[in-house]
């Protein structure tokens, strides 16, 4: 078929092209940019946090012993704590806090408050896994007695698996460790060998290091937070002293009470 009609241009005896191209006004094209700029936007990488309970707490305490701001912490949204520390394109995935329930009734009872009021809060998005306490006996190197002491466990071997199945179950794209516990190196090295595109962030709880955790993020060009430089986002995550949703209500330890007054 011919793409050119028989006409001529009259003034310059030119033949003129049957079909041509109509230009589309400027502001469509940018619209058409827009449209395929939207359908091609990558998607925001999922951020999943492993809080190691136990590491965050008696980092807490150990923290208002010098500064008495940290004392007002123990009564903090995890969640919010944690989505502060996003960064463009991230998105929360889940917080999974590890922790155990301790012996004590009254020490059990501040805790569940605690961990209720922040499922309540958050729901899905928020998951405890517990492990369990059990009395470790030592022997007193002066009066040769025998002391009870309790000591926590399951915690980091649970954190370690769950850190690996979300790995190889394609739910998180970037796993964050709240944690100074060296002990905690080994699963991070097999993540970083067996998963490369799974980007790793460690979280220092106040007043805790770990040479070890260091020592990998810097080998693999990261560098671990420190929490106690951040001061402000843990002023902005503290839940209301009387926490309500859906008929249920928690409130702060009178114990905790005293300690943020």
């Amino acid at each position: 078929m011919c793409f050119f009609s028989l006409n001529y241009c009259k003034g310059h005896r030119k033949v003129l092209p049957l079909y041509q191209k109509k230009q589309r006004p400027a502001f469509l094209q940018g619209i058409g940019r827009l449209r395929a700029a939207f359908f091609i936007m990558e998607p925001k990488k999922r951020v999943t946090f492993y809080i190691d309970g136990f590491n965050f707490y008696f980092g807490l305490k150990r923290t208002k012993r010098v500064d008495s701001a940290w004392r007002a912490f123990y009564w903090i949204d995890i969640v919010k704590l944690c989505e502060s520390f996003l960064g463009e394109g991230q998105t929360l995935e889940k917080v999974i806090y590890f922790t155990a329930s301790p012996l004590s009734p009254q020490k059990n009872s501040r805790q569940s408050a605690f961990l209720n009021a922040n499922k309540l809060i958050n729901g899905d998005r928020f998951e405890i896994v517990r492990g369990k306490y059990l009395d470790k006996h030592i022997i007193c190197p002066y009066c040769k007695g025998d002391i009870s002491r309790p000591e926590e466990k399951k915690t980091d071997v649970n954190i370690s698996i769950r850190m690996v199945e979300d790995c190889v179950m394609d739910t998180t794209d970037i796993v964050a460790l709240v944690s100074a516990d060296s002990d905690l190196v080994p699963p991070i090295e097999l993540i970083q060998r067996l998963f490369p595109e799974i980007d790793i962030k460690v979280y220092f709880p106040p007043s805790n290091f770990s040479n070890d955790l260091k020592d990998n993020l810097i080998h693999h060009r990261s560098k671990p937070v420190l929490m106690i430089k951040n001061i402000r986002r843990f002023q902005s995550a503290m839940m209301p002293d009387i926490v309500t949703k859906d008929g249920k209500t928690y409130t702060i330890p009178e114990k905790w009470k005293y300690v943020i007054s």
